[in-house]
């Protein structure tokens, strides 16, 4: 809401002066000038306090909304004035900018690994899959998903939804869209598109615009769906005619279960198992960040990656290469591997999940 004059008077700071009165007035001697410094010094904060609280509730202009709102319009149909009106109710928000130039897919695994594989998120996913153990199957019987991997990408994502993000969408979409970090790879096309979609699940599913919340990526729900997944794989579990991935654990689960179906999980089948290089092995192979399979198990041997693990030679697979302390660490990845990186494409990510889901499964049968 625009406003004219002052600001609103939640945002009146008590003990400020009047400006009619010099904040330097009567201020003579060295404990004087002291008090002077720490009066100039309350008056800077006030002033920062103030400007944050009409910051919030004036329009905010971001560059380019303009070109943003006619791209929308012939793209998804949006009417500009809708697109500009909402545009200026979203805000810059420079903690999300840090955000995405530190994301922890950045560390090493021995640092990544003990984020997600905890005693907290193992006993909470068994938890989790016994009080929703029929929700859960039904999940994993309609979509032919392993039932501990769905558990667990709740688990990485938001601690079973006990942390969905607490920055609005809205903001966090314009802030990528709109002021995108200098990292070396400019998403904030991406991100652009992925505002528009979202004014378009609003519309779908009526996801309030404004009050929506979610990560510093614009990622929502239990399972973290950004808006273009939202629309394009969630699904009406619980048949209620709206597809709720904050609050209905059958839509939740489902859709989970149906992203990694669509991408083409192999039900049953194995993730990644541990591998070892032998002498004149090509060090290329395990450098590549390529994890799709595309060549066999044997081939893969006949390079130098071995494994001890009984599996057919036939088998499409990858090597994946992360780094322990003491070294690096192998693996053979296989299909359900890659499906696991369609939905956070990170490898940290994708064995942080796997081992978490093994961990889960083993509490389950105790």
């Amino acid at each position: 809401m625009a406003t004219s004059g002052r600001g609103p008077e939640i945002c009146r700071v008590p003990g400020t002066y009047n400006k009619s009165e010099s904040p330097f007035k009567g201020f003579v001697n060295s404990k004087g000038i002291r008090a002077m410094i720490y009066r100039f010094s309350g008056l800077m904060l006030t002033a920062l306090l103030t400007a944050s609280c009409y910051a919030e509730n004036v329009p905010q202009d971001h560059p380019g909304a303009d070109e943003f709102a006619q791209r929308a319009e012939e793209k998804y149909g949006l009417p500009q004035a809708d697109v500009i009106a909402l545009l200026q109710q979203a805000r810059y928000r420079q903690s999300i900018v840090d955000a995405m130039t530190r994301p922890a897919e950045r560390k090493p695994w021995h640092e990544y690994r003990p984020i997600f594989i905890t005693d907290r998120r193992i006993d909470g996913g068994v938890a989790f899959w016994r009080e929703n153990q029929a929700a859960v199957e039904a999940a994993a019987e309609e979509f032919e998903v392993d039932p501990e991997v769905i558990v667990a990408i709740i688990g990485v994502e938001t601690l079973y939804g006990r942390i969905t993000g607490s920055y609005r969408v809205i903001d966090a979409l314009a802030t990528l869209s709109f002021y995108y970090p200098d990292t070396g790879n400019d998403r904030s096309d991406f991100f652009s598109d992925e505002f528009m979609q979202f004014m378009v699940l609003s519309q779908e599913e009526g996801v309030p615009l404004t009050e929506a919340e979610g990560s510093y990526a614009g990622a929502m729900g239990l399972g973290q769906f950004i808006p273009s997944s939202y629309r394009a794989y969630s699904v009406d579990m619980d048949g209620d005619g709206r597809r709720d991935l904050w609050s209905s654990l059958p839509d939740i689960l489902g859709s989970v279960a149906n992203y990694l179906h669509s991408h083409g999980w192999e039900y049953g089948q194995p993730v990644a198992v541990d591998a070892m290089a032998i002498d004149g092995a090509d060090p290329a192979i395990a450098e590549k960040r390529n994890y799709k399979p595309e060549v066999t198990v044997a081939q893969l041997a006949e390079s130098g990656y071995v494994t001890e693990a009984d599996i057919d030679m036939d088998t499409l697979a990858s090597v994946i290469n992360l780094e322990e302390e003491d070294g690096d660490r192998l693996w053979l990845g296989f299909k359900n591997f890659y499906v696991i990186t369609r939905y956070n494409r990170s490898p940290l990510y994708a064995m942080a999940v796997y081992e978490l889901s093994q961990a889960i499964l083993e509490g389950m049968e105790e």
